[in-house]
């Protein structure tokens, strides 16, 4: 198992990279770069950081160290000297190549720099945002699977009954509302939209925070996450569950099963001694990919529509604004992060079922 993992390790090296370098190709070509931003901000022309929230103008610019100088409606022209001055303050008078190569030392040395547009490194901002998106993460994917796997279990049991006939339409429905549907809908019934004012619409903990009981935090946090986090789990908890029984499934019909049932097993024995280990392999294969989908992909539009500041608007808001070093910082660390859960799932294998040898894997 050791050689394995060493191999692995080893291969994240030239797929981090492999990674880096396609996104950093993309960019070259993408129009609208930091410079032109500052640019249309001085000619009066307003920029893409109006129709963001939390959006830079003028002020933080100027915090991070960018003076729009001349700027004034309608300014035409601009100093040479100025736009050289930019493309230094920015790395831009490098080759691509030479940029590349010191940006991939700094990541290995998990230097980041600091964001184009904000007096911030992309670490701190990165650990600014990281609250938001580990609760949605961390609570959509636990109640996905633990809704979703005695569901699953229980629907492969009752395999065409009304049980199972039932469960399975109120997945599908599940399945096909987009989360950001969802989320409207939850909005409007239970967040004060036209019918009950349950639920707060807005950030993750009250005002008076501070001030209550460590009692009254742990409700007042479960309050505000409870619909986003519904939001945001709609849609693996459907695949999740079907993922579940037709495993089950597929185990329950192979012949070491038959042979427990005949020695006398209890129906439990059989089913959590024998089927469990091997079903939720699968299961767990997919653990990875849900959790990085949540965590970090799949929580733009819930975190905008419920007004929480996390990681996933955060690489929004750095892609269209062109705030390169947060985009390349958070892809690397991000990337990084995946790589390693994808390894850590291979050791969750040889631990649920030490069958499995990845030494023997040519």
């Amino acid at each position: 198992m050791g050689a394995y993992i060493l191999r692995r390790l080893l291969l994240v090296i030239p797929t981090l990279l492999g990674i880096m370098i396609l996104n950093f190709a993309i960019i070259q070509f993408m129009p609208g770069g930091p410079i032109e931003q500052v640019i249309a901000r001085m000619q009066g022309n307003g920029d893409v950081f109006e129709n963001i929230s939390g959006g830079a103008g003028d002020a933080e610019f100027q915090s991070a160290g960018i003076e729009l100088q001349g700027a004034y409606p309608g300014a035409q022209g601009l100093d040479p000297r100025y736009l050289a001055e930019l493309e230094k303050r920015f790395g831009f008078d490098k080759p691509p190549l030479e940029r590349f190569l010191n940006m991939m030392w700094n990541y290995v040395r998990f230097d980041f720099g600091e964001s184009y547009f904000r007096k911030i490194s992309v670490l701190d901002l990165v650990l600014e945002k990281m609250p938001v998106s580990i609760t949605l993460g961390l609570w959509s994917t636990i109640i996905a699977y633990l809704v979703s796997i005695p569901l699953g279990i229980r629907k492969a049991i009752k395999d065409g009954s009304q049980f199972d006939t039932w469960t399975s339409g109120a997945i599908i429905v599940a399945y096909a509302i987009p989360g950001f549907l969802f989320a409207i809908l939850l909005i409007v019934l239970f967040a004060g939209g036209s019918y009950w004012r349950i639920f707060p619409l807005r950030g993750l903990t009250s005002s008076n925070w501070e001030e209550l009981t460590m009692w009254g935090k742990v409700i007042d946090y479960l309050w505000h996450i409870t619909l986003p986090v519904l939001a945001s789990t709609i849609s693996a908890f459907a695949t999740l569950t079907l993922l579940t029984k037709n495993s089950f499934l597929d185990e329950i019909k192979k012949q070491y099963v038959m042979t427990a049932r005949a020695k006398g097993l209890t129906e439990n024995r059989v089913l959590y001694g024998h089927v469990f280990r091997n079903a939720m392999l699968i299961v767990i294969s997919g653990f990875p990919a849900l959790f990085v989908a949540v965590f970090f992909g799949g929580s733009v539009i819930i975190e905008t529509l419920f007004s929480l500041d996390g990681l996933g608007r955060m690489g929004y808001e750095a892609a269209i604004a062109r705030d390169y070093p947060v985009v390349f910082g958070t892809l690397y660390a991000f990337s990084l992060m995946g790589l390693v859960v994808g390894i850590i799932t291979d050791i969750t294998y040889v631990f649920i079922d030490p069958r499995i040898d990845f030494e023997s894997r040519g």
